[in-house]
């Protein structure tokens, strides 16, 4: 789910902006050093806008943290319900996560991931929309990645970036990251048709990113988030053909 002109281009890490990675701390390249200031440009892969704008020491990236909120909780039990039947109805899973104990993140993936490795077809696909190749499917990605961060549902954020999380980071380090925030919300722009290049095909992701740290501060971030998949190419795995975070580009504004 922070203002000098500062602009990076960083391989396999992420973007530091918005959130809860932890207290502050010296910074790195690719940081700035309080939870008041964020990177006024970002180009970044495997980074994103719901993390704190500093590093986390290694002691806070082990912090135990809250438990997942339950999709029963967040949307209430009939819908969640609703939710759980169709992930039964589509996965493959001798013991898929559908329950309504799990965060609704957690139940739409499952889901996302047995549409895309049957894309689509046969009786039990009709509840498989967007379609698995869609441009909405793309974006869905992105709102299933804050919607698990708000859940504090860090596992399934974080392997939003792929079946292997986020270039760069453990997933005890991304779910340290976020001992700070509050809560984080995103709101997904218009969709223009996606490119192609190299065997794949890239998504971009309009987006606004607001957040809350623990303290009150809000923060708000624009941009695109670049999603990917194979396209379609012979050997390529289930993971490798289904949409993933390929990369973040954002920029801090003011908070409204």
């Amino acid at each position: 789910m922070r203002l000098p002109l500062l602009s990076w281009i960083l391989p396999g890490t992420a973007l530091i902006g918005l959130a809860a990675c932890g207290g502050p701390t010296a910074p790195k390249a690719d940081e700035v050093t309080n939870n008041n200031v964020a990177p006024a440009n970002v180009v970044a892969q495997g980074n994103d806008a719901a993390q704190s704008p500093m590093s986390t020491p290694p002691a806070a990236a082990e912090t135990p943290m809250a438990q997942p909120l339950s999709c029963a909780a967040e949307i209430g039990s009939a819908a969640a319900a609703r939710r759980v039947k169709l992930c039964r109805d589509v996965s493959p899973a001798t013991h898929p996560p559908c329950n309504a104990a799990n965060s609704c993140a957690m139940i739409e993936d499952e889901i996302a991931r047995s549409c895309a490795l049957f894309d689509g077809d046969g009786p039990s696909m009709a509840g498989c929309t967007p379609a698995p190749k869609s441009m909405a499917a793309a974006a869905a990605v992105v709102s299933r990645y804050y919607s698990a961060i708000n859940a504090r549902d860090y596992g399934t954020a974080w392997t939003q970036w792929g079946e292997n999380g986020r270039p760069g980071q453990t997933l005890a380090q991304f779910e340290g990251g976020f001992a700070h925030t509050r809560s984080t919300r995103v709101t997904i722009g218009r969709l223009a048709p996606g490119d192609g290049g190299a065997g794949s095909i890239y998504q971009t992701v309009p987006v606004t990113v607001d957040s809350q740290l623990s303290d009150g501060t809000r923060q708000r971030f624009t941009g695109d988030y670049i999603v990917r998949r194979v396209n379609d190419v012979d050997g390529a795995s289930p993971a490798q053909l289904r949409w993933h975070i390929d990369q973040a580009k954002l920029k801090a504004v003011p908070a409204g």
